[in-house]
């Protein structure tokens, strides 16, 4: 059981730092209210779990190939523009979303999925950090185990995104419209910030050919 916990905090520790899909879950948690937020991120998880099928299934590797890598940082970083764009723009209809006209729901699960999957940052983040896990725990534990403590991280994953639903939609009924318009635009940029990097990388990949 300890061992299983332990598998369930480093979920969370995996999900804590501070990136583009937080930073969305903020921004649908302060417009849309819960449910939009945690579906944003249960679209992450989901991007999460097929990067580490890739580690366990040994496949990982055709995604660090040069092409692919460049593929995932450009359209990585459309994705994030876009996002950051819809962010600023929809601020300034926060007060009739309030009353109701919110996001669907299919497309925000989309938004959560392709942040995660198009960010190279996790193909390295799983690589390194599962990949190891997954070294460690396949010479002390059998088949079994090695698909429970998976559970155990995605369980990890799953109570960070739901807290960050519970933090981001509270914090809108303690706020102005001013304040949530405010924060809702600030997200759109911290987008554009990491939209930034993510071309950068993909220009710097592209140097290399």
């Amino acid at each position: 059981m300890v061992v299983f916990l332990s598998y369930i905090f480093l979920g969370l520790s995996l999900a804590a730092p501070i990136g583009p899909i937080n930073a969305a879950q903020i921004d649908q948690g302060i417009k849309n209210g819960f449910f939009h937020s945690w579906v944003i991120g249960l679209g992450s998880i989901v991007g999460e779990l097929l990067y580490i099928l890739a580690v366990f299934f040994g496949v990982i590797h055709f995604l660090e190939l040069p092409f692919m890598k460049t593929f995932l940082w450009s359209f990585g970083a459309f994705v994030l523009i876009y996002t950051g764009v819809e962010s600023i723009t929809s601020s300034q209809k926060l007060e009739m979303r309030q009353k109701g006209d919110k996001d669907p729901l299919k497309r925000t699960f989309a938004t959560g999925f392709l942040i995660s999957v198009t960010n190279p940052l996790s193909i390295l983040f799983w690589l390194g950090i599962y990949g190891s896990v997954l070294a460690n725990t396949i010479t002390r534990y059998d088949q079994f185990h090695l698909i429970l403590y998976g559970a155990a991280i995605i369980i990890g994953l799953m109570l960070w995104d739901i807290t960050m639903a519970f933090v981001s939609s509270g914090f809108r009924k303690f706020l102005t419209p001013r304040s949530l318009k405010g924060i809702s635009i600030l997200s759109g940029f911290c987008m554009f910030g990491f939209a930034g990097y993510f071309g950068y990388q993909a220009i710097k990949l592209l140097l290399q050919f």
